[in-house]
Parts: C-alpha cells; sequence; structure tokens
C-alpha cells in the first residue's frame, strides 16, 4: 500500500533528516522524516509564500495555516510577526514533526494539531488563513480549502494560497473569485502564484 503525505496515516519506514534552512531572517532547523512533503528541503512554492505574506495590514486575532507539514510557513510566521498561529494537517506524522520543530526552533506562539481541512480547527473568525494546498490530494481537496475558508474568516481577513500555474492556478483564482467576489494575483514567481482574497465587509 502507498501512503501519501496527504493521508492521515503514514506506515512508511521512518527516515529522519535534520537540516537547516533561513526564513525571514532566522535560522530554522528541522527535522523531517519520509511520508511528508517536501521532507529534502522547504520547497520554492512555501518559501515564496513566506516572503509574500503580509500580516501587518490584518485585523486582530489569530492566523489559520491548512496544510502544514513539517511547520516551515506557519513556525517562519509566527517566529516573524508575533501573531499567534494555529498550524494544521491531516497528516499525523507531519504534525508530530512541526511540534518537534516548534519545539526545537524555541516558538511558542503556535497551536499545532490534526485537522482534516477544517473539520477541527479552533475558532471561526480568523485574521488570516494560510495554504500551500496538497495538489496532489485533488481539485475537489484544494477547491474546499477555499470555499470553506469563507466562513473561517472574520471581515477583511484574507486567504493566501501557493499554486503553480500548471498545477491548477487559474483555477484555483476563479474559485476564489466566485467565493470571495475578489482574488488577485500579489506575487508570482517561477511558474508560482500567490493568490490572495479578502472578506469584504457587510455595509
Amino acid at each position: 500500500m502507498t501512503n501519501h503525505y496527504y493521508q492521515a496515516n503514514s506506515d512508511t519506514p521512518h527516515n529522519i533528516s535534520t537540516w537547516s534552512f533561513e526564513l525571514l531572517d532566522k535560522n530554522f532547523h528541522f527535522i523531517t522524516d519520509s511520508g511528508v512533503f517536501s521532507k529534502g528541503t522547504v520547497d520554492y512554492g512555501s518559501r515564496v509564500l513566506i516572503q509574500t505574506f503580509s500580516w501587518q495590514d490584518l485585523p486582530e486575532g489569530k492566523i489559520l495555516e491548512i496544510g502544514c507539514g513539517y511547520g516551515p510557513i506557519g513556525l517562519a510566521i509566527a517566529h516573524a510577526s508575533d501573531r499567534q498561529i494555529e498550524m494544521t494537517d491531516v497528516n499525523e506524522r507531519a504534525i508530530q514533526l512541526a511540534k518537534q520543530n516548534a519545539r526545537q526552533n524555541q516558538i511558542d506562539n503556535v497551536d499545532i494539531h490534526s485537522s482534516d481541512i477544517y473539520s477541527a480547527v479552533y475558532e471561526k473568525n480568523y485574521a488570516a488563513i494560510l495554504s500551500n494546498p496538497p495538489i496532489r490530494a485533488g481539485k475537489k481537496v484544494v477547491h474546499q480549502i477555499i470555499a470553506d475558508s469563507y466562513h473561517y474568516l472574520q471581515e477583511a481577513g484574507t486567504l493566501t494560497i501557493v499554486i503553480q500555474k500548471k498545477q491548477g492556478a487559474p483555477s484555483a483564482q476563479k474559485k476564489m473569485q466566485d467565493v470571495f467576489g475578489n482574488a488577485s494575483i500579489i506575487k508570482k514567481d517561477k511558474g508560482y502564484y500567490i493568490i490572495q482574497s479578502y472578506k469584504e465587509e457587510k455595509k
């Protein structure tokens, strides 16, 4: 049986790796393992999302990351912003690694736990939702992350995703436009699109 990083449990044999990577002026030390996404380095899409995302103009409140993997996006934003970050993934191995990585990088303004998309998130009024969505899980999952995010954001909150053009960025942008009434490409880099929508304030 083949296990995928977007599934809950992995019986893939362990193959622990440790390595360092600089994100937002901090040298992070990561522990990764087989059965998680991009175990050998911080993937390029995540790097572009981290560098592009702006938390300074957001309303007050928590930031939620859907599909955190072993933690680079959420931990980098938590370190740089001092915001409280809730980080979730369906993959239990990824969650345990993200918790280890938070501890070893001394980042404590995070709450890391398992959730199948939004099924076990803690709030309904996040200031922002971030995701490098699991493309291999299929378009239906990616579009559910987009569609359901609207119900978990406060007014003026944002959804920001990274997705490659060839892996469905135009389709994702259209879905975000349909859900939010707006969807801007705020960055393009080597075929990766950072797309952002905001929840409009009710008149």
